[in-house]
């Protein structure tokens, strides 16, 4: 909990601390929201954002995150809209770390996570900025993210950039009238750290298309030049064009191959304590399979045909199919599309000023360095770029459950990157000699990690007090009783479900605890929500169930058991059926409802009243509340069919016990000591009640 989230806690006490003492008068008043409850889905912040008095006097807010533990903090979302708030942040942060890459990744939904910024935008319609620190995420959310692994150097630079934007923002006439300022989306991103380009979307789109035009420009000119060549130099063109979309397609092919394969072994994630070896493996297999097919084409395609014609050819080509990326994610409206712009601006200047080059015999030492410096900002920028996506995402891969395969991720994230910096060297392939030497040389990396990946000599996880990468286990002990349509139990059990967060499973825990093993994988029962397992979030569709495990455990008895109560069964009109029910139990609680076949679930108690269901079909509900509660109320309603002798609806009810003396029992804690030192193991008791009506 050091860095998420009370690292922010403390830089927002020392900013309160600096600007009470300040005698700089504040055009604004700033609210400082220590709000909890975050983890527990956002709740704190929903309440303030609709029921306080102040929050509809709010303007704009800066919510302070973590996906990691220390480093920089990074803008990763803004908005929505309101321009004048990137504007605040690029004038006023002192050592800028903002992309808008990060901000289209995390709202396209494919990181799993959610922050407050999420409810201040959509409940209370107020515009912000989102930061968060995002450097070594292998301990976020373990017992390791302590405060003395988060710098000074990091607190400072954090509570420099914050306290100089809030300033800003306090002192800002466009606060005050915000919603004349408030259209339009911006392109942000910082350079090396050093300073932030942005500039309105719109300008944006407008630099693209001329950008794209002007390419697309000089291309047509290039091929349909003589005329009487014309059908001849698009052949040409074409046959370069799709030879280099052939070369790509073939590398993506290959090398997921052989992820595929690693995972199928069981070698998975061989790279998240050594992150070198991603690359040995899956990088140089890139590299050589692209060289490959470039060097087979001119071998056998191209046998008799000029270099230099070539070399030419194919740099066009790479210039094309980046024009009309270009012009695509323009089109789709995404802001991320100035890279495209990088990779198509910088090239074509570089083309248009050593053109005369281009077309001399061999590959000269003048000819490589005026190349490498006109193609210096694109690399630099999209290394920069690389380097942090890397960072934050080689990490999630430890805890993006064991449904995607980690090594497929990233073999597919090292071979587009791998593809977009080769894009403009492939027609040095066509320029030089021979390409033996650097083939045998990939190839030879490759194959060596490839054998030692397979030899089981990079483990995955590590417990090294420096720089510790453990595995992430989830244990619930639980007892789940199901019941008939008359109430009657028909079954019971007791165990203690395990769920490992990556891909691996338990296979590295076995040889340590012998009895977790494939023989006790956990069964569906296929009639009750959710497989009749205690899920405290609806994360089921990142768990297969032949990854997660139910070793047999005594019953549990809590101190302070759920108690479940039908109040009442009501016939509505449009032959609907309402059931109303009463709880009481411990402070966490989920709630599962599955409507049976020919039933519907028509309205509810909750929220607006418009149930939502999870994915596969069953609606869940989260329910938490304080230490002294009154019963839980809640009614759902159902339209039915005439004939159901079955029942219309199956409910259950899981009671979590997260903390205090029914939190761990003594089985549980037995189990956990005897689990590695390079796992971090979060456990608790539930139970979980089925019922039919």
């Amino acid at each position: 909990g050091a860095s998420d989230d009370a690292v922010s806690c403390a830089v927002m006490l020392e900013i309160l601390n600096t600007l009470s003492k300040s005698s700089e008068p504040l055009q604004h008043a700033v609210i400082f929201l220590f709000n909890g409850a975050e983890e527990n889905i956002l709740q704190a912040s929903h309440g303030f954002i609709t029921q306080h008095e102040w929050a509809k006097s709010i303007r704009a807010f800066i919510n302070l995150e973590a996906a990691g533990v220390g480093g920089k903090e990074l803008v990763f979302q803004t908005g929505p809209e309101n321009p004048w708030l990137v504007q605040a942040y690029v004038v006023a942060a002192k050592h800028p770390f903002a992309s808008v890459v990060a901000q289209e990744i995390f709202q396209s939904g494919i990181i799993p996570a959610d922050t407050d910024f999420r409810i201040y935008r959509d409940f209370g319609n107020v515009p912000g900025i989102d930061l968060a620190f995002i450097e070594n995420g292998y301990i976020y959310h373990t017992e390791y993210d302590t405060s003395d692994r988060i710098l000074t150097d990091s607190i400072q630079r954090a509570g420099d950039n914050i306290l100089a934007v809030l300033k800003y923002l306090a002192t800002s006439d466009k606060l005050a009238k915000s919603f004349e300022y408030r259209h339009g989306n911006v392109v942000f991103f910082d350079v090396l750290g050093l300073f932030v380009l942005a500039y309105p979307a719109r300008v944006g789109t407008i630099m693209n298309y001329i950008t794209a035009a002007i390419a697309f420009l000089y291309l047509s000119k290039k091929v349909l030049q003589p005329r009487t060549r014309a059908i001849h130099n698009l052949k040409k063109f074409f046959t370069a064009f799709s030879l280099t979309l052939i070369s790509w397609v073939c590398t993506l092919v290959t090398v997921l191959i052989v992820a595929v394969f690693i995972s199928v072994i069981g070698r998975s994630l061989s790279w998240y304590t050594h992150f070198y070896v991603s690359v040995f493996l899956y990088g140089t297999a890139a590299a050589a399979k692209l060289i490959l097919v470039h060097t087979l084409a001119k071998k056998f395609f191209y046998k008799n045909m000029n270099e230099q014609y070539l070399g030419d050819i194919f740099f066009d080509a790479s210039l094309m199919i980046w024009s009309i990326a270009l012009a695509v994610i323009t089109q789709m409206g995404l802001c991320s599309a100035f890279i495209c712009t990088l990779w198509v601006a910088f090239p074509l200047l570089t083309k248009l000023m050593i053109h005369k080059e281009f077309s001399q015999k061999g590959a000269s030492m003048k000819f490589v360095m005026m190349y490498m410096l006109g193609m210096f900002v694109p690399y630099l920028y999209m290394m920069y770029l690389s380097w942090t996506v890397f960072e934050m995402f080689t990490p999630i891969m430890g805890r993006s459950g064991s449904e995607i395969l980690p090594d497929v991720v990233l073999a597919g994230f090292i071979v587009v990157i791998t593809m977009i910096l080769s894009s403009y060297f492939i027609n040095f392939i066509y320029l030089v000699k021979s390409t033996k030497t650097t083939l045998i040389t990939l190839t030879t990396v490759f194959v060596v990690t490839l054998i030692l990946v397979c030899s089981g000599i990079f483990f995955p996880y590590s417990s090294d007090a420096a720089n510790p990468k453990p595995k992430r286990v989830f244990l619930q002990h639980t007892s789940r009783r199901f019941h008939d349509l008359d109430g009657n139990m028909v079954k019971s059990d007791s165990g203690i479900w395990i769920n490992g967060f990556d891909y691996n499973g338990i296979s590295h825990i076995t040889p340590h605890v012998p009895e977790i093993n494939d023989t006790i994988r956990t069964p569906c029962e296929e009639q009750a929500p959710f497989c009749g397992l205690p899920w405290i979030l609806p994360v089921h569709f990142m768990f297969r169930l032949v990854k997660n495990w139910y070793l047999p455990a005594p019953e549990i008895f809590p101190r302070s058991p759920i108690h479940f109560k039908v109040l009442s069964k009501e016939l509505m009109p449009w032959n609907s059926m309402r059931l109303s029910f009463e709880v009481s139990g411990p402070s966490h609680m989920s709630l599962y409802v599955r409507p049976h076949e020919g039933s519907a679930l028509s309205t509810w108690s909750f929220g607006d009243g418009m149930p939502v269901a999870s994915l596969g079909g069953d609606y869940f509900v989260f329910y938490s509340h304080g230490l002294q509660a009154t019963p839980w109320h809640f009614w759902v309603e159902l339209t039915a069919p005439e004939k159901h002798s079955d029942g219309i609806v199956s409910l259950a009810i899981a009671a979590h016990y997260f903390f205090g003396e029914d939190q761990k029992t003594p089985q549980l804690y037995a189990l956990l000591e005897r689990f590695p030192n390079w796992t971090f193991s979060s456990g608790w008791s539930c139970t979980y009640d089925l019922f039919v009506f």
